[in-house]
């Protein structure tokens, strides 16, 4: 009876004891109130950004937010990646801005579907204080201009000079050739329109007047049933310029279907299918415009910026003409 009742006397003073703690003004009580209060401002101090890209469904935009993905965890910034279901979804696009801007999300790296159509709402996240990086695909300089809005620092390679390269890379290689075709990207997207420039240029510099173009909007489906149609149109086309892989890697199923071997293809991206491509002989040559290091290159400046550093105009990162040799040198241990 004695133990039972001491032990009754120990449970009820356990009982008073945590009921003590918990009361408004304890100790406990103000140690959590402190714990919460400076996790807040931990928070509100540590930086976010927003990464707007076209899609994920092409493994280029995959590079990219991995890049992103390495400077946020270098840095310790909060990362929010973003994306449209695909390449050509302009409207969706605008519409994620739109939500980051109504989230007051202080920065933002993107990469436009459009060169034009992103800028009204671009325009609106500046009024709103927001940071802006432009990566991958440039924004349209004289709207940009027009529209009088700040200027924004873009981080890419030179598409025109690369495509330019390649294109000169592969002709070195190749016979006199009476007829070349390029796949275009998406209309209005600046970066395709100067990837189609740098090859025209190489083209006309080696002589070959006829060129045949259509555009297949970036997408891979899409490039194998614009193949069938140029290469109806035109059955001597022995040069085939992509503006990106997805594009070359339609293609070469059309080639491949057809049992044209005598096409060289030429894609840009550098993506893991198209190296293999490489490797298989179905391609010749690709772009590596270092996906990875736009990506981390774009949140890096979007964090000096929301520290108050100057930014520079551009930032251009170093692009490689890739060939099945150079990939074999790569590869080697």
């Amino acid at each position: 009876m004695k133990f039972a009742g001491i032990l009754g006397l120990g449970v009820l003073c356990t009982l008073f004891c945590a009921c003590g703690n918990t009361e408004p003004g304890s100790a406990g009580s103000a140690s959590t109130a402190v714990a919460i209060e400076q996790q807040q401002k931990t928070a509100a101090a540590t930086p976010r950004i927003a990464l707007v890209l076209k899609t994920l469904s092409n493994p280029f935009f995959i590079a990219i937010e991995r890049g992103a993905r390495r400077a946020a965890a270098q840095s310790g910034v909060v990362l929010e990646v973003r994306t449209a279901a695909q390449e050509t979804a302009i409207e969706q696009q605008i519409a994620i801005v739109d939500e980051l801007i109504e989230d007051k999300v202080p920065a933002l790296v993107i990469a436009p579907s459009d060169s034009q159509r992103l800028l009204p709402v671009l325009q609106k996240a500046q009024q709103r204080g927001m940071v802006i990086i432009n990566i991958d695909n440039p924004l349209d300089s004289a709207r940009l201009s027009q529209l009088h809005m700040q200027a924004i620092p873009f981080v890419s390679v030179d598409n025109e000079a690369a495509s330019y390269a390649a294109v000169k890379a592969v002709l070195a290689h190749m016979p006199a050739l009476a007829e070349a075709a390029l796949i275009e990207g998406m209309p209005g997207a600046e970066n395709g329109r100067l990837r189609s420039a740098g090859a025209r240029r190489a083209l006309r510099e080696h002589g070959v007047s006829k060129v045949a173009a259509m555009t297949a909007h970036w997408k891979i489906d899409e490039a194998y049933s614009v193949s069938k149609d140029l290469f109806r149109q035109h059955p001597h086309i022995t040069l085939l310029f992509c503006a990106n892989d997805m594009m070359a890697l339609g293609a070469v199923r059309y080639l491949q279907e057809s049992g044209r071997t005598e096409v060289a293809v030429i894609g840009y991206d550098a993506i893991d299918e198209a190296k293999q491509a490489l490797r298989s002989g179905a391609m010749v040559a690709t772009v590596d415009q270092a996906a990875d290091e736009q990506g981390y290159q774009g949140v890096m400046l979007a964090l000096r910026a929301l520290k108050g550093e100057t930014l520079p105009a551009r930032l251009p990162v170093a692009a490689q003409v890739l060939t099945a040799e150079l990939l074999k040198q790569r590869e080697r241990p």
